[in-house]
């Protein structure tokens, strides 16, 4: 399952300049830049086991990049963190499909613990000499019932991290592939 998850970036690359034709070229730079407002997600449904990933730079999320010194702070990443530990209402995946989270990982120099913070003391000056910090998400459920799950819906996900504007979200599910560019009012994506 994870060889689909590597795929689908190379997989979709061509049909992602045609996900939004009525948007400017540059809206669809590398699926690897770090563009804020803007997210990717992947996912897979093959037979019973759907894998979902998350990119995000961290200013979508938490509305900074620097490590978080105040208190103000290290209460969104907290909070952020705890969201993004919920998955099953930031993707909306349906009840019927009987969806269970068998695998959570976040990853991100700002989740890093008191081991970490020396490392990224000055992370704030080193962002403006283009150091970006990130939000990698990695989620893996059984479905016991694979085919009442039709898609993902991200409105919550939008709702909840208002930073993020746009989300290339790109599917392999049992009708094939495909790629779209999703926005807090058109938030939804089928398998």
């Amino acid at each position: 399952m994870r060889h689909l998850l590597l795929a689908l970036p190379f997989a979709l690359l061509p049909a992602i300049p045609h996900a939004d034709e009525h948007h400017h070229h540059d809206e669809h730079a590398s699926l690897g830049s770090h563009e804020h407002g803007v997210a990717q997600l992947d996912a897979a449904l093959e037979g019973n086991v759907l894998e979902i990933e998350l990119r995000s730079p961290a200013i979508n999320l938490l509305g900074f990049e620097h490590a978080a010194n105040s208190a103000e702070d290290k209460r969104k990443v907290a909070d952020a963190r705890a969201q993004l530990e919920q998955p099953n209402r930031l993707f909306g995946l349906s009840a019927e499909a009987g969806c269970k989270l068998d695998e959570a990982r976040l990853e991100s120099p700002l989740f890093a613990g008191k081991d970490h913070e020396h490392e990224h003391e000055h992370e704030h000056e080193q962002h403006d000499a283009g150091t970006h910090s990130d939000v990698h998400a990695h989620y893996r459920y059984d479905c016991s019932t694979p085919d009442a799950l039709t898609g993902l819906d991200l409105r919550t996900l939008f709702e909840a991290f208002p930073g993020t504007e746009k989300i290339q979200a790109q599917v392999i599910g049992p009708n094939g592939q495909q790629g779209k560019l999703l926005r807090a009012n058109q938030a939804q994506i089928t398998f």
